[in-house]
């Protein structure tokens, strides 16, 4: 199997190429187009249990697998929202962890599920209560808001992330949430809430893009209804 992810930052598509018996799976709605010899079925992936959890993280309860079933062919897949994709290898043994409606496509040994936070995590993250469980072996595709950076942390040595720019982390990883700014008040009047804390080793994927702010900017734009007269 082969891919690339082509078209630009802003609106990417992932091409993928697929020999005869090869499949791949995506979030449901993901498939552009694909070539002749190409199959598109829905699919729990994982069971009813798996399906259920990733709805709860934004997800989809069906999954769409795509199969090269009668000859070696080609799909494309994109996300639904503008921003970029990201390239992320998961290895057997270990796990990441990721922000809801992040995950966009994996190859057929990602396993998707769903992981729940605490009650502190999931009130104050920004992700809900429940996020995306990545395990298995092959590579994820993930759709983000922006384009992607990682940043890897060293033993020893912690970094705080915006809670809006979060999109993955590795497991293992110990974090804590707390204020973004010095005191309460730094953090309202300098537009930033909570943030993660980070404890090394490990890495966290972030986006270049905040869609609370993106919300918060475009509200004054959106026409509002006119009362009904009386």
């Amino acid at each position: 199997m082969e891919w690339q992810i082509t078209g630009g930052s802003s609106f990417p598509l992932i091409e993928m190429k697929l020999n005869k018996g090869e499949s791949v799976k995506a979030d449901s709605g993901s498939m552009v187009a694909m070539s002749h010899g190409m199959a598109l079925t829905g699919k729990m992936d994982g069971g009813f249990t798996r399906a259920i959890g990733r709805m709860f993280s934004g997800e989809s309860f069906f999954m769409q697998s795509i199969e090269a079933s009668t000859d070696a062919g080609w799909v494309l897949l994109a996300s639904p929202k503008p921003g970029g994709i990201a390239e992320l290898k998961i290895v057997e043994g270990e796990e990441m962890v990721v922000q809801r409606s992040g995950f966009l496509a994996g190859t057929s040994g990602v396993q998707v599920s769903t992981k729940m936070q605490s009650l502190t995590r999931g009130l104050f993250s920004g992700g809900g209560f429940f996020v995306v469980r990545l395990t298995g072996s092959g590579t994820a595709f993930l759709s983000t808001y922006g384009s992607i950076y990682t940043i890897d942390i060293p033993k020893g040595e912690t970094v705080l992330v915006d809670n809006g720019h979060l999109v993955a982390w590795d497991a293992a990883l110990k974090y804590e949430i707390t204020k973004a700014a010095s005191s309460w008040v730094s953090a309202v009047t300098a537009g930033s809430g909570f943030g993660c804390r980070f404890y090394g080793p490990g890495r966290v994927l972030i986006q270049t893009r905040n869609p609370y702010a993106f919300g918060d900017w475009l509200a004054p734009y959106i026409p509002r209804p006119e009362p009904a007269a009386r």
